[in-house]
Formats: C-alpha cells, sequence, structure tokens
C-alpha cells in the first residue's frame, strides 16, 4: 500500500487519527475477534443473524483491510456464512431449491472497454418480462456476482422480472470510474438488448446492494445525462452515499461486521488514484444533481456503518423532488438482504423490495 495515498483518503474522510487506524495496522482484531468481543452492534443482531454472524466468524477468514486484494477476495462471505448455517440445519444448499422457479444462463455484456459476464435470471413465464440490471457489491474491490446470487435470485422471484446481474471491473486493477462506466455500458446495451433476454425493454430498472446500490443510482444518472431511456424504478440496498466516516451510524459501529469503518477506508485507497476522486458526485450522490430520476427505493440495515448514507441520500432526493421510500431492518447487519434463506428480515426486506420495483415495472 502507498501510505500517503492511503493518509490522503484517511484525510478527506475525516479522520482525525489516520495513522493509527491505518488499514494494515498489525494491532486490529481480526473478524473473528470482532465478532466475540461483545461490541453494541452484535449485542443488537437478531437471533438469525446472529447465528450467522457467528458461522462467519467460525469460517476465520482474515480481517479485509489486512490483505492485499487477491487475498482479500479469497476470505469467507456473508454468503458463505448463510451455505454454512443451512449446513447444519440440514436444509438444501442448492439455489433453485432455495428459490423456487428461477432459472439461469450465463452471458456476456459489453462494458466500457470489454466484453463483462453477466448471470440471467429469468423467472417462470413466457415474458416478455420486466427487466432489472442488477449490480453486486464489495466496495467496488472483492466479491462477484456469485457472491450476490441470492440477493439477485431473489429479486427476480419477488420482482417477477429478468434480473441481469453483470460483474464491472475490479479496483485496484481499474481504478475510479471503471466500475461506473462498465454499470452505464450495461445498461445501455440493455436498453437496445432486452428482448433477447426475454425481456421488455420499456420496462427496466436499475438495482444493487452497498458499492452496487452506488452503482444502481450512479448510473441512473449518467443514463439521465447521456439521454438513454430511463428506468422505471432504482433499488439501492444499504448504498455507499458520501464520504464522511464521522456520521453516527459510522461512529456507533465502527468495529461492525461484516462491515467497518477500517475496511470502507481500504475500498477507498483501492479505488481512488486521488482524494478528489471519492468526492465525485459518482460516488459521493449526495452532491450529485438528482433531478428527474425515477422512484427510488432505499434499503438499510441498522447495524452497519452505512445506516445513515441511506438517510442523507433519502434527504437528498427529497430535496431533488424525486420520489423516494426508504425502509431500515432493525437487527440486521451489513450484507442481510442476500441471506433470505436463513434471516427473517431478509426475507421481508426482498418481498418489500419486489414490491416496490412491481409497482413500477407491471404497467404497460
Amino acid at each position: 500500500m502507498q501510505k500517503h495515498h492511503y493518509l490522503a483518503a484517511a484525510t478527506l474522510l475525516g479522520l482525525a487519527v489516520a495513522i493509527g487506524g491505518c488499514a494494515r495496522d498489525p494491532q486490529k482484531r481480526s473478524v473473528s475477534e470482532l465478532a466475540v468481543s461483545g461490541t453494541k452492534s452484535m449485542l443488537r443482531a437478531d437471533a438469525d443473524m446472529q447465528t450467522v454472524l457467528n458461522k462467519l466468524a467460525g469460517l476465520d477468514g482474515k480481517a479485509i483491510e489486512k490483505t492485499a486484494p487477491p487475498e482479500a477476495r479469497q476470505q469467507p462471505t456473508l454468503a458463505d456464512a448463510v451455505k454454512g448455517v443451512l449446513t447444519d440445519d440440514k436444509r438444501s444448499t442448492d439455489p433453485q431449491t432455495l428459490v423456487p422457479g428461477v432459472t439461469t444462463r450465463e452471458v456476456t455484456i459489453p462494458g466500457a472497454a470489454g466484453n463483462l459476464p453477466a448471470t440471467v435470471y429469468t423467472p417462470a413465464g413466457s415474458g416478455p418480462h420486466p427487466v432489472v440490471l442488477y449490480f453486486h457489491g464489495g466496495g467496488w474491490v472483492i466479491a462477484d456476482r456469485t457472491v450476490y446470487d441470492a440477493g439477485a435470485r431473489g429479486l427476480a422471484k419477488q420482482a417477477d422480472a429478468v434480473v441481469v446481474s453483470v460483474d464491472y471491473r475490479r479496483a485496484p486493477e481499474y481504478k475510479f470510474p471503471a466500475a461506473h462506466d462498465d454499470a452505464l455500458a450495461a445498461y445501455k446495451w440493455l436498453t437496445t438488448h432486452a428482448q433477447s433476454l426475454q425481456g421488455d425493454p420499456q420496462r427496466l430498472a436499475l438495482a444493487g446492494e452497498s458499492a452496487g446500490g452506488n452503482l444502481a443510482v450512479a448510473t441512473a444518472i449518467a443514463a439521465r445525462d447521456a439521454g438513454l431511456p430511463a428506468p422505471r424504478h432504482i433499488l439501492a440496498v444499504y448504498p455507499v452515499a458520501q464520504a464522511d466516516t464521522h456520521t453516527a451510524s459510522y461512529e456507533k459501529y465502527a468495529d461492525a461486521m461484516p462491515l467497518n469503518r477500517p475496511m470502507m477506508l481500504w475500498f477507498v485507497d483501492q479505488i481512488s488514484r486521488t482524494p478528489a476522486d471519492v468526492q465525485d458526485p459518482r460516488i459521493s450522490l449526495v452532491k450529485a444533481n438528482l433531478r428527474g430520476l425515477a422512484p427510488v427505493t432505499l434499503i438499510n440495515a441498522e447495524i452497519d456503518p452505512l445506516r445513515d448514507d441511506g438517510a442523507q441520500l433519502q434527504q437528498a432526493l427529497v430535496q431533488a423532488g424525486v420520489s423516494v421510500e426508504r425502509k431500515v431492518y432493525e437487527g440486521v447487519t451489513h450484507e442481510f438482504f442476500g441471506a433470505a434463506a436463513v434471516v427473517e428480515k431478509a426475507q421481508q426486506a426482498q418481498a418489500y423490495a419486489g414490491q416496490r420495483l412491481k409497482a413500477d415495472l407491471t404497467a404497460r
């Protein structure tokens, strides 16, 4: 890591103790240590969410902020923990069993600098179906569409829509704005090729989780500015929406699982070339021109440093005259949305997201 680069990013994000909080500080606790540290965030988790967190801790992965990106991408995920809980309960881990009636196929989609792999989730019925372009999370650095399979698959079922989950270029191999450029390119392609996916090009939506939630909103803005057909709805699940890590939720859940402040600073360091990148309105969405966007649904977890990002984005959208609805789910953490197989609040959130998408996508 270039230490001066990290310190610049940390200063930008308002950390008064950047040196002491260095992402590679060997004194920082591991994921498993955080899980059993008795922090306020862990004590507030619902029993089913805590079971998943305990399973994640038992997988004994390294703290992301202590690793290089290739190693970080190999660490256990919340999706792995969900599979572990299912196995412990002697339940099937087969996605088609967990979410019946949704079929998948692999395709490639043109990105801004080459083809991108994507998974197409198709609900039952002959179509044409509405189409949701979905972006996975992982801080623009780790994870991919396979890690976030459960969220995309659940949306296909709940919204009765084709969901196209696309892998964008990740940092640090491809710095900002590579992921954002790929997201816009994928959406542009979809506006003219939805029919090839049994989809209706007149009924499109954007969705994503975490960094992908940021991409969903940023892509809607970019599509508007490029004169592309507008999506009918935007779903952003615990999106990154601003650059200050001293919000109330960042302070309260600074050491939460599976996302914490040191991880966010590490993500920032990987994705940005200069401190100015993090202030770009494509990342700091609250600074963007949000006028004229389609209706937005925001979903947040209470036990999440990004909880207040959602509140700030909601306020900015309201001030811009955009229709927006936001729900905060108590007792769950960042990444809960894809844990519907074992976490009740995730089931509720997926059903809510599906209802919100359906409301704007079903009308011809």
